[in-house]
């Protein structure tokens, strides 16, 4: 095999970590492990870089080989995708609409004087607030604060002739309102301390006896509850269900994105797929969360089809309880050569699984239909855009994944313009030795995309919950989403210096996951405390399973100086003295963790994430903080979509072409004019 090849989509770009609410996605909006690959064609990734953000472009490579039929179907697939934008923003926070709708008018129609300081700050909020769909960062979920005054926006409304009621002008500048868009401190209320738009005039205790109520104890085959549904006590007590379809809550949106669909489903590329577009329609149209389940079985049964698409309310971390989803859309085409290389990985998961460091009663006798492909993204939208995954395993729901399998993905071009548009600053900063960075330049890519395929195909597939035993999101609660991506993490970490690797031909030599064990290292206990404020602890779910993994391990190693703390020059880095005792002990707590899932045991997993994943060390913050400063390099990135226009012979689409803007911004307001289907009220 021609390793070489290997590294064509291999990235150390993005930080692994989530796979939502148990199996979403690797994420790719951090650069904590920044790109070391040159930037290699004249196409131009980066597009502009503002806050702590930078937007960045991809390629959709193979697009011009499709058939006729098949861009037309990619074209259906992209427009529903993009007519369910709203929903994200709704879900969000209830007072985003409103505001996006006001940010993107005073743009449009102020005609004062767009060069002074002050417009400046009112467009770098504005854009920040398009990159986080709301008002809420993206990732820390803490608010966006403007540098602009109350007053300067008054004036921007009142010459733009713009309205924004009071309320929402209040929420934008009071720290006090709506301060997080999702909480996990268990100290508090996570309800009422979450600003997302889930759960209307209800307490904690009160979702939490709801849904015991409704939730029938160790149902095999659950529905996901509340999954795509807004939760509300009305005035006379009584809780119902806001369920998100046709005729229900967002159905202006969900309309649109039925109508495409519905299109789709008439260029399906065979029966399968046809299949599983009909019942995503059905679904959609009722609301019904058994068709839900009706449809990912058929979806993932459909393994032959070129176009693919994720389309649903899916991935649970906007919900502090770990139920209800926010909308997503990717559209996306197989790499057929880069998948190729990587299904060996697939064939072979019940070996992985036989032989894991997990109890044997943990470990499934039969580890079903994983399929493994890479992928090359067409188009994103709602929880996926502008911050994107770079891997998904979908369906979430345990119960479909042992019985009918999983469809894992890497998003090859994502990756590849993450590394395209990266530096190779970080990894040089937090080196230790010339020997580590060597290391890192010379196998990191390959060593990323491994952990990306491991996570992703052995690790979400891996492993069972105990007869009797509710799913994680029941017994776990806010702990669930951290506890799966560890898990997840720790197999892919226990394998990447395992022989069988080289055996398989997917790497070369041992020193691919050393490369992998120094980074996770590095990045957990240094690199990405970067995207903390001052004074913080760790609140999203995947920084809080990097620290729990790599603390963990780092305090168990101690007396065997597995890892190691070092200070050179007055800067401080993680070294890795003893990778196979490290190996070890990241299979320790892979069995930990997968005991804790099994059984269902809350206090030991929330004992688990709580003293190794949420406090920082305050000292080291400052001074990662002060060393990356120095670097300029945006830890968050999200991209500008290509746009797909069709090319029309009267009222037939005989052929789509693709365009790629360069301006974020036009992006935003031309999706705000075009795919605004919900109401609101300024």
């Amino acid at each position: 095999m021609n390793f070489k090849n290997m590294l064509v989509i291999g990235s150390t770009a993005a930080v692994l970590a989530a796979c939502g609410g148990g199996n979403h996605a690797n994420e790719g909006a951090s650069n904590d492990k920044d790109s070391i690959q040159p930037i290699t064609d004249d196409f131009k990734y980066m597009a502009e870089q503002f806050a702590d953000l930078k937007l960045i472009r991809y390629k959709i490579n193979g697009f011009d080989k499709l058939s006729p039929k098949q861009k037309e179907l990619a074209y259906y697939l992209y427009q529903a995708g993009l007519s369910g934008r709203d929903m994200i923003w709704d879900q969000n926070n209830k007072h985003n609409l409103a505001v996006r709708h006001a940010l993107e008018s005073i743009y449009e129609n102020f005609n004062g004087d767009k060069n002074s300081p002050e417009f400046a700050q009112f467009m770098e909020y504005t854009k920040r607030v398009w990159f986080s769909n709301g008002i809420h960062h993206h990732y820390s979920k803490n608010k966006i604060t403007p540098e602009f005054t109350e007053n300067y926006l008054r004036e921007l409304l009142r010459d733009s002739k713009t309205e924004l009621a009071e309320e929402h002008i209040a929420v934008i500048f009071n720290p006090e309102l709506e301060a997080k868009g999702v909480n996990l401190d268990p100290k508090t209320d996570l309800i009422k301390g979450s600003a997302n738009n889930f759960y209307v005039n209800l307490t904690e205790k009160e979702v939490e006896s709801y849904y015991n109520t409704v939730i029938p104890k160790g149902e095999k085959n659950a529905i996901s509850y509340g999954l795509n549904s807004q939760m509300v006590k009305e005035a006379n007590g009584k809780i119902v269900e806001r369920t998100y379809k046709i005729g229900g809550l967002y159905s202006g949106a969900i309309e649109k994105v039925v109508f495409w669909l519905e299109k789709a489903a008439t260029v399906a590329e065979n029966p399968q797929q046809q299949k599983a577009l009909e019942l995503l329609v059905e679904y959609y149209k009722t609301g019904d969360l058994k068709i839900w389940d009706d449809y990912n079985i058929a979806w993932v049964k459909d393994t032959t089809a070129t176009l693919d698409y994720i389309n649903g309310f899916i991935e649970v971390y906007g919900d502090a309880k770990g139920f209800r989803g926010t909308f997503e859309s990717v559209v996306q085409m197989k790499d057929f050569e880069a998948s190729e290389r990587m299904k060996l990985l697939g064939e072979n998961v019940q070996w992985f699984e036989d032989n894991s460091s997990i109890m044997a009663e943990h470990k499934k006798a039969k580890v079903t239909g994983v399929s493994y492909k890479v992928v090359t993204v067409i188009g994103e939208s709602g929880d996926a855009s502008p911050s994107t995954p770079i891997g998904v395993n979908l369906p979430n729901a345990n119960w479909i994944r042992a019985e009918h399998g999983s469809k894992s993905v890497s998003l090859g071009n994502i990756i590849e313009a993450y590394d395209k548009a990266g530096s190779s600053g970080m990894t040089k900063e937090f080196c230790y030795t010339p020997e580590e960075l060597e290391r890192a330049e010379k196998y990191g890519a390959l060593a990323g995309k491994l952990h990306t395929a491991l996570h992703e195909v052995v690790g979400h597939a891996s492993g069972k919950i105990n007869d009797g035993v509710g799913t994680p999101k029941e017994t776990l609660k806010s702990y669930s989403s951290t506890l799966e991506e560890a898990r997840a993490d720790l197999v892919a970490l226990y394998y990447l210096i395992d022989p069988k690797l080289i055996e398989l031909g997917l790497m070369e030599s041992i020193e691919v996951g050393k490369a992998e064990y120094d980074s996770y290292i590095r990045n957990g206990l240094l690199t990405q405390l970067r995207r903390i404020e001052p004074g913080e602890v760790l609140e999203e779910a995947h920084m809080r399973n990097r620290q729990t993994v790599a603390a963990w391990v780092f305090e168990k190693g101690k007396s065997d100086n597995v890892t190691e703390k070092k200070v050179k020059d007055g800067k401080t880095y993680f070294v890795v003295n003893d990778y196979e005792k490290l190996r070890v002990l990241f299979g320790d707590l892979l069995r930990e963790i997968q005991r804790i899932k099994s059984e269902g045991d809350y206090e030991a997993g929330k004992n688990l994430v709580e003293n190794y994943g949420v406090q920082i060390d305050q000292a080291i913050h400052q001074e990662v903080i002060a060393r990356t400063e120095k670097l300029n390099i945006a830890p968050y990135g999200g991209f500008i979509n290509p746009l797909l226009v069709p090319v029309m012979e009267g009222d037939k689409i005989i052929d789509v072409k693709v365009e790629y803007p360069e301006d974020f911004t036009e992006q935003m307001m031309y999706y705000g004019k075009t795919y605004s289907f919900l109401p609101f009220k300024y």
